[in-house]
């Protein structure tokens, strides 16, 4: 019996899994799922310091003319004291003197020699960036789950640490099955087709930050099958297209069953994509998707990244979706959950004016699709729609509806 998405994509959340951990330097930290909190060892700023270029002084010294007793540049060790009638010339980022209460920009004084002459207003703590006002020791940084960006990396950099522990990438394994498909790197026959489905899944994998590994193809024989899954079973998640349909002449189920698999469901109700199979052997995931191109890769969006980010540890493990409208009129039949593939212009969707599951034109022009409720007969132009990217990842940390109703 087949499950909705709904069923489907909460099956895929119950799923036990191991994650893996490393110890990697920041610098190639960036992308990587953070694999335990981070907390603050270091104050930022570690110790009060200028804001500006200009003179720390007294506040009682408003308006009076004062003596400059040295230059404190960033980064010096400096042991001036400031009492009153004195200033310190000092720079941006300079450690604030002992005794001086704010900072006068330059361009706020008049200079003539040492003699520093002081606007008649000065107000404590002006321009003086305080110790721990940005992070103090102890605090948060970052949460376990967090997904590394780059200005995470200057996090972690301002606090001196080195070395962060994030989860292994997930290893993801794909191999092709089939004598009449051929990979893009070999000689077609006129009555053989090129396999589009494996190399899209391997790059659509590695956007995701996958490790992936192509296995290889798998002439249509149980001793073929079964040697590629053998090899294959070390990884995280093995994705396969096509063989599962009821009237395959292929030994892909009995091949997997061979070696246990346990499926958690055989059948979604969607169009395209009815036959989407996923299950386990041991603690490896399996995601078989439909031979047609178009369809595969649909689903591959909505099961195969429900997967991968179950495996990976991140804390927003759940598809998004961007609210936007119809740019046109749009008719269906209703019966069952429909994808249409079709563009986002950041304002409005556009469905492709053409596209059948075994078309592979669509998912160029396509940057993304709608996923229509069964009982919807069509849209009007203006119509509220719920957008699913294909083309960046849009991702939260709980569930959203995905479907337009």
């Amino acid at each position: 019996m087949a499950v909705t998405v709904e069923e489907a994509l909460e099956l895929i959340d119950t799923l036990p899994v191991k994650r893996r951990r490393e110890f990697i330097p920041i610098e190639s930290a960036c992308g990587r799922i953070l694999a335990a909190d981070i907390t603050a060892c270091h104050n930022l700023p570690p110790f009060d310091n200028s804001a500006m270029d200009g003179y720390a002084v007294r506040c009682a010294d408003a308006g009076a003319t004062v003596t400059s007793v040295g230059t404190i540049l960033a980064g010096d060790d400096s042991r001036i004291r400031i009492v009153e009638g004195e200033a310190a010339r000092i720079m941006t980022g300079a450690r604030i003197p002992e005794g001086a209460e704010c900072i006068v920009p330059v361009e706020d004084v008049q200079v003539d020699g040492d003699s520093v002459s002081l606007p008649a207003t000065l107000r404590p703590g002006q321009h003086i960036r305080l110790c721990g006002e940005d992070i103090e020791t102890g605090d948060l940084l970052l949460k376990k789950g967090e997904k590394l960006s780059a200005h995470h990396i200057t996090l972690l950099a301002s606090q001196g640490i080195s070395h962060v522990g994030v989860y292994q990438k997930t290893r993801v394994a794909l191999f092709a099955s089939g004598s009449e498909l051929k990979m893009h790197f070999e000689k077609i026959e006129a009555h053989q087709l090129y396999n589009t489905n494996t190399p899209t899944f391997s790059a659509r994998s590695q956007e995701l930050d996958c490790d992936v590994h192509f296995i290889g193809t798998a002439t249509d024989s149980i001793e073929a099958l079964l040697s590629h899954i053998e090899s294959a079973l070390d990884s995280d998640l093995i994705i396969t297209s096509g063989g599962v349909s009821v009237g395959d002449a292929d030994y892909t189920k009995e091949a997997f069953a061979h070696f246990g698999f346990t499926p958690l469901f055989e059948k979604v109700s969607i169009k395209p994509g009815k036959p989407t199979t996923v299950g386990r052997i041991g603690k490896t995931l399996i995601l078989n998707l439909p031979g047609n191109p178009l369809a595969a890769a649909l689903n591959f969006e909505l099961f195969g990244q429900a997967l991968i980010t179950r495996l990976s540890g991140t804390s927003s493990p759940y598809q998004n979706t961007v609210t936007c409208t119809m740019a046109h009129a749009y008719r269906l039949r209703p019966g069952r959950r429909t994808l249409l593939p079709g563009f986002y212009d950041g304002n409005t969707f556009s469905v492709c004016d053409k596209f059948a599951p075994g078309m592979i034109s669509p998912l160029a022009a396509s940057n993304g699709f709608i996923m229509v409720d069964e009982s919807r007969t069509g849209f009007e132009k203006g119509d509220t729609v719920r957008f699913i990217p294909t083309r960046f990842v849009w991702r939260s940390a709980k569930r959203v509806p995905l479907v337009s109703r």
